[in-house]
């Protein structure tokens, strides 16, 4: 099949990486040269234009900063470009109307589009291991789940346009939530006397079970293997967790939603990230505890 890719950043490039393995031939975008050059090492075929990726393929994979950009490559590049038939998947994490907005002209368009934003990072984006939560048609899901599928390890539809989005706002703000309390137990434990080792061998297998401590433990030496043992470099970086945090805090006011944990989450990572810490781990947020 032939894919044009969108966006080759950290997590882009991976994916894009994944899918020549998987015996697509990928049309390669980004205005980074040097994120062109990897992608072409990696197998891809690379374009100066988004306009030129999408002549002739039979699907385009988007993964953008903002819901800003997700529309106007769509709108200016994409939309009439693209061939007749293709299926579209915006993997880029936007506010919930935009992607509606995006895929509403897309079938203006008579095309048929998917929001499929990730969980999972870097590692799982150069993996194939990502999960993407899927937004739109029963019919654009089918077409977009073999690609998805070349870049992850579970495909979930989660419900009409904008579902995608959705999910994958509520999902990260409750990632959020619990990272901040797994910081906050695992210091409290260890001011207390108890070695920060047994108190994870203890809660990881009782109540206090959750995946910031069990799969991303954030604390070096302790627990499973995980960006705190990298000097918290790589992983998911503080600024694309408050991205999402600010996301999920307009959509709860839109919504009208009571979230008072979220949003003190989301005031503790403004204030974490203006401390110039935007680049490392997100769970490198525990040092303030």
């Amino acid at each position: 099949m032939k894919i044009a890719f969108i966006g080759l950043g950290n997590m882009g490039g991976g994916m894009a990486a994944n899918l020549v393995k998987a015996g697509h031939d990928v049309h390669a975008f980004d205005l980074s040269a040097d994120a062109l050059d990897q992608a072409k090492n990696n197998g891809c075929t690379t374009y100066m234009a988004a306009s030129d990726a999408v002549k002739g393929v039979d699907a385009v994979v988007s993964m953008l900063p903002n819901g800003a950009i997700v529309k106007s490559i769509y709108t200016a590049d994409v939309f009439g470009t693209a061939p007749e038939g293709a299926v579209f998947l915006d993997c880029s994490t936007i506010d919930v109307a935009t992607a509606k907005e995006v895929a509403g002209a897309a079938t203006q368009a008579g095309y048929e589009m998917v929001d499929a934003p990730v969980s999972g990072g870097i590692a799982a984006a150069n993996g194939g291991t990502l999960t993407f939560m899927v937004g739109g048609s029963g019919s654009a899901f089918a077409r977009a789940k073999p690609i998805l599928e070349a870049m992850g390890k579970a495909v979930i539809h989660a419900g009409d346009a904008g579902a995608g989005q959705t999910s994958k706002i509520c999902n990260n703000m409750l990632l959020a939530v619990h990272m901040i309390g797994t910081c906050e137990a695992m210091k409290m434990a260890e001011k207390l006397g108890l070695d920060p080792q047994t108190f994870y061998e203890i809660s990881s297998q009782s109540s206090g079970y959750n995946w910031s401590l069990n799969a991303y433990t954030p604390m070096p030496g302790v627990g499973v293997e995980s960006p705190a043992d990298n000097d918290y470099q790589g992983g998911f970086a503080t600024a694309l967790m408050l991205k999402d945090l600010r996301l999920a805090m307009e959509a709860a006011e839109n919504s009208d939603s009571a979230v008072p944990l979220s949003s003190r989450a989301a005031a503790l990572y403004e204030d974490y990230n203006a401390a110039g810490n935007g680049g490392v781990d997100f769970s490198s947020i525990i040092k303030t505890f």
